[in-house]
């Protein structure tokens, strides 16, 4: 495929994805957020889908922490009954079903999710049917986990790594830890890292995105993190020179060395400051050096985005072909937390036959 013929949108659109960075809560449908609102009695700063769903991407567009902050407060509020988390997890998986994804890992933190007494089983099971129910109605197009989330500003970290073990054969891939970087590094919550290692579970840790290197460095050299979310500081690791001619650092060298997965979120990412565009995302330079290179959306609701939208930007912004997308999607599903052989069976029978099949009618 030549720099002529990129992929159109509808190419894109139609080509298989995975997915690993998504929040539950990041993702809802405005029209949702409405409905649930008015059951709950919760009040919102619109109360017409456009316009609510235009508030929720400007607020997070706005430069101001507070601000960002607040349009979870939203989600969050609606999402604290069984029924309320189960439709939210069904659309979730229509969304994605709808836009080309054949696998997720979509996480959540259920310890936010307890305001009506519900438990943290009872959140998990909750979600689960709603995934179950949006698998069903696509046919099995498409194989959905849950990613545990715990909060770095919280210590409820292990309860939720022992919920996370607990559920894993009933719809649990693993364990995540979000939230604020600066002042909460990820080795406070030790414990429960080296119990998930101790319990042969997998987990990523939110790692180098609004903090740099020390804190991609504590997620793999202290916690011993499977996958990095985000990670996109890691190229305060590397140098480039006058001529082009890239140096890393020790740091990056391992991250690249071991095919550590960073999971980057473009989108988001220019949102929140960490880069000042699509097209100088360090996505871009981390390509070109092939490091373990994932494209996710992060909050699909915040972000106004999809995978579509994601990959169709920097098919824009690179000049990326669809062979480079297949490339960031087998990178994905090789590093889905997925038994080995489930993971083939989706690489060999979905995503490269279906790309073949793009490429060839390019």
């Amino acid at each position: 495929m030549s720099a002529e013929t990129l992929p159109s949108r509808d190419a894109v659109r139609r080509a298989p994805k995975v997915l690993l960075h998504d929040h539950l809560d990041g993702g809802l449908r405005p029209q949702t957020v409405i409905d649930l609102a008015a059951d709950c009695g919760h009040q919102l700063p619109e109360t017409e889908a456009e316009a609510l769903g235009t508030w929720f991407a400007e607020a997070a567009d706005s430069g101001t922490l507070v601000r960002y902050l607040e349009t979870f407060d939203h989600t969050v509020a609606v999402m604290q009954t069984a029924p309320a988390l189960t439709r939210v997890a069904r659309e979730c998986v229509e969304d994605l079903v709808a836009d080309g994804v054949v696998y997720a890992e979509v996480r959540y933190a259920p310890e936010q999710h307890l305001d009506t007494g519900l438990t943290l089983d009872e959140v998990v099971a909750a979600v689960q049917e709603g995934f179950n129910e949006g698998v069903a109605a696509s046919g099995g197009r498409i194989v959905v986990r849950q990613l545990l989330t715990a909060l770095r500003h919280q210590a409820n970290s292990m309860e939720i790594a022992e919920l996370a073990v607990s559920w894993r054969d009933r719809g649990v891939a693993g364990f995540d830890i979000a939230g604020a970087e600066a002042g909460f590094p990820p080795t406070r919550h030790l414990d429960a890292f080296e119990y998930m290692q101790r319990e042969n579970a997998h987990f990523t840790i939110h790692a180098g995105e609004a903090f740099g290197l020390p804190s991609i460095w504590q997620a793999i050299q202290w916690c011993g993190a499977d996958r990095l979310g985000h990670g996109v500081r890691i190229v305060d690791d590397i140098t480039v020179a006058e001529d082009g001619t890239p140096t890393l650092g020790l740091l990056a060298a391992y991250v690249r060395d071991k095919r550590i997965p960073l999971e980057m979120c473009p989108s988001s990412n220019v949102q929140t400051g960490a880069a000042e565009s699509i097209a100088e995302h360090p996505i871009g330079l981390l390509t070109k050096l092939r490091f373990r290179v994932t494209v996710n959306t992060d909050n699909r609701l915040m972000s106004r985005t999809s995978m579509t939208d994601e990959m169709h930007a920097l098919v824009e912004a690179f000049g990326y072909t669809l062979a480079d997308l297949r490339w960031f999607t087998i990178n994905a599903m090789k590093s889905a937390f997925l038994p080995f052989d489930e993971r083939l069976a989706i690489i060999d029978g979905v995503i490269k036959p279906e790309y073949a099949a793009l490429i060839a009618g390019s």
